[in-house]
């Protein structure tokens, strides 16, 4: 059943039921069950995009109104706030608008009176002033990110790709202008027109994305995005950060039921992570593409599992598989397995790195104690790789290889 109520359809043809039912004179307190079961997962602005719906197949709009009834009496808010969800403090949209109106503030009450300062005299406190300004602002880097990787991917899941493809483009400009007035402020050479000119262009981008976000796209997130991907939308936003503000709220989530969204459980035949999902196929291949050898032992010293990688540097075959990790090397080198052994356990070490030289190769040898999230040793990770290339890299490639 639950995977029916997360189809969209399925859910939409229930409020549907659920506005007749109200029509034919049920009570809000017989139908609020089955909305409740029917909006797990839905936004308000879902819920509102269906009414919209309904009105333009002919239900008037005052049988509407049953619905909003139903919404409050499960919600337990008002009808303000389940209509406009963005109002709502600790919201992700929320906490986006909050941050552009610092944002805002920070330029009209700080840049900018220091850009006027620095346009009539190019001191070094002028300077000084104007490159701290800069580099707060930069802190606009973690607004465009949370929408970037957090609101983006949502939205192309739902076939919305050109906006967001060219907001992230406009995005990486103001990073780029803002990053170009740093370098030329920390290295200052008296050209103080073309740092004046980079400046304002950055800040009449910045306003103009301001306008596309709260004009556009949070309008357009919030008609799209379940309640469900806010949420998870809102777990995630602490690791990446914010811009200028922090957060005064946590978003109080007026759910009856606020689990993880059913849309995104593996299908069969995956494994299931915590970050996605894959299939053994695709985890093997994609371990076996990682230019290194990477070999695991149990945190009962046991070997478990090798990858067959293009680069592999040492020898290994399946019969290594299910062997004491001790046997598998020389005598006169065990007691060096055992020392970083017994250090992993004992946690008085999570790594310890070698490095050795064998013709052309510069080969570094790492070893990683593998723990659970409780801190639990569960065994030892081996990654050798062939090093001597990128020790060879030299100043920058932006370009593509032919």
């Amino acid at each position: 059943m639950s995977e029916l109520i997360n189809n969209r359809e399925h859910r939409q043809e229930i409020l549907k039921e659920v506005i007749r039912e109200l029509h034919a004179g049920k009570t809000v307190e017989e139908v609020k069950e089955k909305f409740a079961e029917a909006i797990k997962g839905v936004t308000p602005s879902e819920i509102s995009s269906l009414e919209t719906q309904l009105v333009k197949e002919g239900l008037p709009i005052e049988e509407i109104q049953y619905l909003c009834n139903v919404h409050a009496a499960v919600f337990k808010g008002s009808i303000e706030e389940i209509h406009h969800p963005e109002t709502v403090p600790g919201h992700p949209i929320y906490t986006l608008k909050m941050e552009n109106e610092a944002i805002e503030e920070f330029i009209e009450e700080n840049i900018k009176p220091n850009l006027e300062k620095f346009k009539q005299e190019d001191s070094k406190e002028n300077i000084n002033n104007l490159l701290q300004d800069i580099n707060l602002l930069f802190d606009i880097d973690k607004h465009y990110s949370r929408k970037e990787n957090l609101i983006f991917p949502y939205l192309e899941k739902y076939g919305i790709t050109a906006p967001p493809k060219v907001m992230w483009g406009v995005d990486d400009d103001i990073r780029a202008l803002l990053k170009e007035t740093k370098l030329n402020l920390t290295d200052y050479k008296g050209n103080k027109k073309d740092i004046v000119e980079i400046i304002e262009h950055a800040l009449h981008e910045i306003k103009e994305m301001i306008y596309k976000e709260e004009s556009i796209l949070f309008p357009m997130a919030l008609e799209t995005l379940t309640e469900d991907e806010w949420i998870s939308i809102y777990k995630e936003s602490d690791e990446i950060g914010y811009a200028l503000i922090e957060p005064k709220t946590q978003w109080e989530l007026n759910r009856i039921n606020i689990s993880d969204t059913e849309e995104n459980l593996p299908e069969a035949g995956h494994v299931s992570f915590e970050t996605g999902f894959l299939t053994p196929e695709e985890i093997s291949e994609i371990l076996n593409s990682i230019p290194g050898d990477m070999t695991f032992i149990d945190k009962n010293d046991t070997v478990k599992y090798f990858s067959q990688g293009k680069e592999r540097i040492f020898a290994r075959t399946k019969a290594v598989i299910g062997r004491s990790v001790q046997n598998c090397h020389p005598p006169a080198s065990v007691h060096v397995v055992d020392k970083i052994l017994e250090d992993f356990k004992s946690g008085k070490k999570d790594h310890e790195d070698f490095w050795i030289k064998m013709g052309d190769l510069y080969v570094l040898i790492r070893y990683f104690a593998v723990r659970n999230k409780e801190g639990e040793y569960l065994g030892t990770l081996e990654f050798t790789q062939n090093i001597a290339p990128i020790k060879g890299i030299e100043g920058e490639k932006r370009l593509l290889s032919e």
